[in-house]
């Protein structure tokens, strides 16, 4: 009965919530040839600040936050994770006003038509094409992934609605309607409901998750303490509910400092992560974070899409800046249900992941060798001879003679090392599937990478054990939830769509009509979600939905974010530079992430065992920089760039916005200072 109510109730309020942005987007529509574009892709350049930065908040934070780093706050990152929403409230104080009074001025329907002005053609079809095989392949394709995940978590128990492929096909044609239909405008006006719900949303299940924890026996809450919190189980029953989060995850007075390891090795309330990080070292606090932040907020397509279509330059920055505030919330919201989700149903994220461990042994291939966690070499005992002798075979040599090599290159690694660590059961299995891969010339492939927990699997447990107890309650949330996936989505594939349209087709197309230029975005939004829904499932073999989408980004926006940099401040800076700037990124990311990187490090030559994805994205734009700096100098045009002025727009800024900037930037040193 319950489940009735609450399905009934979802369904009519997803609906509603499309149906009212259907409609909100046929207000006022022009049929006139230049409007009926404007309308489809930018919204018709009418959006007030609220919609701005409502919509902003919606399409950003989606199951991508609350899948994936609810996730990896719940694994060793914690607290840390919040840097990408902290962080990104400076970049977007930024955005207000260095980037949007360029794109406004320009008048331009996308970011990459920016470089046509700036730079050359070529430039602009390079980030285009990149724009767009990114825009589906990975964002699209990870909501579209994350949203079934929520779903097919949530309703475990249900036929087809807990498939994951089955939802990842079903949350896919449905975005692909609504955005079919409505373009910007609608996505706009459902942004406006689904981000104040999301909020709410996010604020109940963390109401919720605090009133559990603060319930939950302390016998069994110490046994997700971390390593060097020297908090007691009498300690637990004395404290309330906060405190008990700071005890677990934090110590008694602070002594839980974050360390460099697996979950729970260190403590998990603190934003600055040791260097040897894998994900976060805190020297990507210095450079490495801003370039994928700087990149999202300001030369995104599907985010900065929204602030394009500003009423006008002061409606656009009050937005912005208004969404700013927001994103100081979503931590709150996102990241510490991530850490209490461990603390409270860690049996139910290895429940989980037991599940996605048996479906990824269940499809080994004879040729492919296993990984595995160190959690799941502690939990599944019962599977390791198993593994162990599939890596065995493969790799041709046992397993007592794997620990026997790599004692004997420890001692070679450290000489005057006298205790010699044994090899755990984790670290002699990937030994052998090393091994096996190293030794095969390519014959021998890495199969499943098996987990102890599934920490993507997080916020969906929360809701389910929290939440779906009260329909009347929960409803809201799964359709906040829910809307905001659909919301993102149509976003993303107005944006791809968007691209294809304006990027490609308009400009080899001789003079195409307004009606015919929405009649082909339409056809792209069909092909791209296609696309991206045989992708998405294919994802649950990633360990991080959120690193998935951030490693794959630092392929594109280094290169672009420096690209822009001179486009915006260097007028002498010669057009071929536009093209050579994007692909010397790609080159030098590859070439770090497949290589060079792992050669600097074995060598000795950088600080930690292995070079972080964002210590690659700081080195790739540096190199970006310099080569810059050097083209500029060497032959520097001789007359400045002059870009085209959109006269239908005030490009007057807001005084308001500037001072309310202010406050977000002083905000977010504070909360750095208190979780420092």
């Amino acid at each position: 009965m319950n489940t009735a109510i609450e399905v009934t109730l979802f369904i009519i309020a997803v609906i509603g919530v499309i149906a009212l942005g259907i409609w909100k987007s046929k207000d006022g529509e022009d049929d006139g040839s230049e409007k009926g574009a404007s309308n489809y892709f930018l919204a018709g350049r009418g959006l007030t600040w609220w919609l701005v930065g409502f919509s902003l908040i919606a399409a950003n934070i989606s199951t991508e936050q609350f899948v994936g780093m609810s996730g990896q706050s719940a694994d060793w990152l914690g607290m840390a994770i919040a840097s990408y929403e902290w962080m990104a409230a400076v970049t977007l104080v930024g955005v207000a006003f260095w980037f949007l009074p360029k794109f406004l001025k320009a008048g331009i329907y996308t970011i990459p038509e920016f470089l046509q002005y700036r730079f050359d053609g070529t430039a602009r079809m390079v980030m285009a094409l990149f724009t767009i095989v990114t825009l589906v392949f990975v964002t699209t394709a990870s909501v579209i992934y994350s949203g079934a995940k929520f779903v097919s978590e949530y309703y475990q128990d249900v036929p087809f609605i807990n498939n994951l492929t089955t939802m990842c096909w079903g949350i896919a044609i449905l975005a692909a309607v609504y955005v079919f239909i409505g373009g910007l405008k609608a996505c706009a006006w459902t942004d406006l409901i689904w981000g104040a719900a999301l909020i709410l949303g996010g604020a109940i299940v963390m109401w919720f998750a605090f009133q559990t924890l603060e319930n939950t026996p302390p016998e069994e809450l110490i046994k997700t303490k971390v390593e060097n919190s020297e908090a007691t189980i009498a300690d637990l029953e004395q404290a309330g509910a906060y405190e008990r989060l700071v005890l677990l995850n934090d110590g008694k007075d602070g002594e839980a400092v974050a360390r460099n390891g697996d979950n729970l090795s260190g403590g998990k309330m603190h934003m600055v992560r040791p260097k040897e990080d894998t994900d976060i070292p805190w020297t990507a606090l210095l450079i490495g974070l801003w370039i994928p932040n700087f990149f999202y907020w300001g030369l995104n397509q599907y985010i900065v899409q929204r602030t394009l279509g500003s009423k006008s330059l002061a409606e656009g920055q009050k937005g912005i800046v208004f969404a700013a505030g927001l994103k100081l919330l979503i931590p709150f919201l996102v990241v510490i249900p991530g850490i209490l989700a461990f603390n409270l149903f860690s049996s139910d994220l290895h429940q989980s992941a037991v599940k996605a461990n048996d479906s990824g042994l269940a499809k080994i291939e004879s040729n492919q060798v296993v990984k595995v966690d160190p959690d799941y070499a502690k939990l599944q005992i019962d599977q390791l001879p198993k593994i162990i002798a599939i890596n065995s075979k493969h790799a041709g040599m046992s397993a007592a003679e794997a620990n026997a090599q790599m004692t004997a290159d420890f001692k070679k690694e450290h000489p005057d090392v006298m205790e010699i660590p044994v090899p755990s059961a984790a670290e002699t299995i990937n030994y052998l599937a090393d091994s096996a891969t190293n030794s095969s010339d390519g014959k021998v492939t890495v199969g499943p990478t098996l987990s102890g927990y599934d920490y993507d699997a997080a916020f969906p447990v929360l809701v389910r054990n929290l939440v779906k107890p009260h329909p009347y309650i929960s409803w809201f949330v799964l359709a906040a939830l829910c809307g905001a996936v659909i919301s993102s989505l149509a976003s993303m594939l107005n944006s791809a769509s968007t691209i294809a349209t304006m990027d490609f087709y308009a400009r080899f197309k001789k003079s195409p009509d307004s009606h015919q230029l929405v009649r082909v975005g339409r056809i792209f939004v069909v092909i791209f979600v296609i696309l991206a829904a045989i992708i998405a499932p294919k994802l649950d073999d990633f360990k991080s939905i959120f690193k998935y989408i951030q490693e794959f980004q630092g392929f594109l926006s280094p290169g672009i974010l420096a690209v822009f940099i001179f486009g915006f401040f260097s007028p002498r800076t010669p057009r071929w530079f536009g093209v050579v700037g994007i692909l010397t990124n790609v080159v030098a990311y590859g070439a770090l992430k497949w290589g060079l990187g792992t050669w600097i490090a074995s060598q000795g030559l950088w600080y930690a065992s292995e070079m972080a994805f964002l210590d690659r994205m700081a080195i790739c734009f540096i190199l970006v920089i310099v080569i810059g700096i050097l083209i500029t100098l060497i032959k520097p045009m001789t007359k400045p760039v002059e870009l085209p002025e959109n006269q239908e727009i005030c490009l007057e800024g807001s005084k308001g916005a500037k001072v309310a900037g202010g406050i977000v930037i002083l905000l977010t040193i504070a909360l750095y200072a208190v979780f420092w």
